[in-house]
């Protein structure tokens, strides 16, 4: 007799972009130009951001524009599996660069690293859902990370006068 969680990767999923995916995809990409918007803005001080600021910039960018990729194009083929591993590889490089990001806080960990630790547990999660073919797991996990990790800790890199809001919004 077949377990529940057997039954549950058997059945059918649509791979689909549905509602989900669509504002998730819509998210990232609002995410991504307020990123640009922000970048261009403080062109002038870019000199005075450190190297690790900038490799996190650069891997929150490339996770930032495969997103709305990975969720609206076909799935399952090569080329979402190789966009997959340069997402989830983005994702596990942003995750450990946050870590040493720490200009609030008076140089120790704050709230938003909270969403770091997360994402160095899920994107082998995620990996590993694929890789067994757990459609389901797959894509409850990789939406949880876009909500949490992407757009939720997006959003807070924005006010409290951190970096790119001060740079977007002066």
């Amino acid at each position: 007799m077949a377990s529940v969680a057997e039954k549950q990767r058997k059945a059918p999923v649509s791979l689909k972009p549905d509602l989900w995916d669509r504002v998730l995809a819509s998210a990232a990409i609002v995410l991504l130009v307020m990123v640009c918007a922000a970048l261009a803005r403080g062109y002038g001080q870019w000199q005075r951001v450190p190297l690790v600021v900038w490799g996190h910039i650069l891997t929150i960018v490339v996770a930032l524009a495969l997103t709305p990729v990975m969720l609206l194009r076909r799935r399952g083929d090569r080329l979402h599996r190789r966009l997959g591993w340069v997402w989830a590889g983005a994702m596990l490089l942003t995750a450990v660069d946050s870590l040493f990001v720490r200009g609030i806080n008076a140089g120790s960990l704050s709230l938003i690293h909270i969403f770091s630790f997360w994402t160095l547990v899920n994107v082998p999660l995620i990996v590993w859902s694929a890789r067994t073919h757990n459609v389901a797991a797959h894509r409850a996990s990789v939406r949880g990370m876009i909500f949490g990790a992407l757009v939720i800790a997006g959003i807070f890199t924005f006010p409290f006068n951190r970096l790119m809001g001060h740079w977007l919004f002066g």
